[in-house]
């Protein structure tokens, strides 16, 4: 039996389905991998959460960043591997899935906000830090780019994209709501992930150390490979359609 069968029918015997995904489930929507090992993270410095916080400099730097690349994720729509997992939704079986992507695209392509579990947050909307107010990030990027100044909420307040920055910890509520899925359920997949980032990689982790199959599908090699019942080399959006069709 080929690998590929193996994990067809591995997932065909899970009554409850986590899937987890990482940049290279994006990729083919346009979307470069930041944190991969030829990533922008591997070329420029990261704005760490406490410096933006306390400097006005990093601010303007890390909102330069967010114009620099915000067009990539304002023009980009869901690929096969995002209607595939949508797709199989519909079916009743996927439990929760947990991304560790900013791009909004599963979101997109139909993936409900039920089963949704966005590890790092959103990159299409900023939050103000004092009043906790969203708005959209073409509003904040308007405010922005009219005069390079780091933009402010109506309420006066500093504007953050509103997502987990280097440094900042994840929201332990949506931490907590992952690991709830890893631990109840019956199969996890892990697709376009090198599993390295924690605590997010954790959360697969979690559902393999409980016992229950595990499935990875990524383009180069993983953190968790040899822990894999089955382990799929490839793009998501080629593999996820065969698997879940």
């Amino acid at each position: 039996m080929d690998a590929t069968q193996k994990a067809r029918e591995l997932i065909a015997a899970a009554g409850k389905v986590l899937v987890f995904t990482g940049a290279g489930v994006s990729t083919g929507s346009g979307i470069p991998d930041y944190r991969g090992p030829s990533g922008l993270w591997t070329k420029r410095e990261p704005v760490r959460y406490e410096d933006f916080l306390s400097s006005t400099r990093s601010k303007q730097e890390y909102w330069r960043y967010k114009a620099e690349t915000y067009p990539a994720f304002s023009l980009a729509v869901p690929n096969a591997a995002h209607r595939a997992l949508a797709a199989f939704e519909a079916t009743g079986r996927l439990l929760a899935l947990v991304t560790q992507n900013i791009d909004g695209l599963h979101r997109s392509a139909g993936t409900g906000p039920d089963k949704l579990v966005e590890l790092h947050g959103s990159g299409l909307y900023a939050e103000c830090l004092d009043c906790f107010a969203w708005v959209s990030m073409d509003e904040a990027l308007d405010k922005f780019n009219a005069d390079g100044a780091p933009p402010q909420c109506a309420c006066g307040g500093w504007l953050k994209p509103a997502v987990i920055m280097f440094g900042q910890p994840l929201e332990r509520e949506t931490l907590l709501k992952a690991f709830r899925a890893a631990e109840s359920c019956d199969l996890v997949l892990a697709a376009g992930s090198t599993l390295s980032v924690e605590p997010a990689a954790s959360v697969p982790l979690a559902a393999r150390r409980a016992g229950r199959p595990y499935i990875i599908v990524n383009r180069g090699p993983t953190a968790h490979d040899p822990l894999a019942d089955v382990r799929l080399e490839g793009d998501a959006g080629d593999i996820l359609p065969a698997l879940f069709s």
